[in-house]
């Protein structure tokens, strides 16, 4: 069962920055890596990731967590859009809908979601604050709330992926 829960970092000006600058970096690099992955027809994780890891790592200053979720997201995008693709969610082959589809590569907003796992995501539930990885360093006590039954479920169940918005 996979439960969803919500919660709010209330980060400071100065960690809002660098959250936002991360956030803006992920999405750069996923969004080159998924040009890559056009070019050279490699929609799936290993083959992307010998393309594309170390330059997502040098060229946006990425960590190897992130660079792989960056990949990670890539790879994912490029599935759903062959299932859509295939369910005939954009029309049939050929039509100008299902061809503006599939003829260019995947992109993503500025603003988009990043995933962030446990190596890069730590919460302190009693002090309510988390240690959080951002292109500028590691960010530690940035305050986070919530409602009161989410956040004992959070505490409670905590496991697996947070998303980063």
């Amino acid at each position: 069962m996979k439960l969803v829960v919500q919660a709010k970092l209330l980060p400071t000006p100065l960690q809002a920055a660098a959250l936002e600058v991360t956030l803006q970096a992920c999405n750069e690099a996923a969004t080159w890596a998924a040009s890559v992955a056009f070019e050279k027809d490699a929609l799936r994780p290993l083959p992307l990731r010998k393309h594309t890891y170390a330059e997502i790592r040098g060229r946006w200053g990425l960590g190897a967590q992130a660079a792989q979720h960056a990949i990670k997201k890539t790879c994912d995008a490029y599935t759903t859009l062959k299932t859509n693709l295939r369910a005939g969610r954009y029309g049939r082959p050929g039509t100008k809908r299902h061809t503006r589809a599939s003829g260019k590569p995947v992109t993503f907003r500025p603003q988009a979601a990043q995933p962030y796992d446990d190596r890069m995501l730590s919460w302190q539930h009693e002090q309510r604050t988390v240690s959080i990885w951002t292109t500028a360093g590691r960010m530690k006590g940035v305050a986070f709330t919530g409602q009161a039954e989410q956040l004992a479920v959070l505490a409670a169940h905590r496991r697996g992926e947070s998303d980063l918005l």
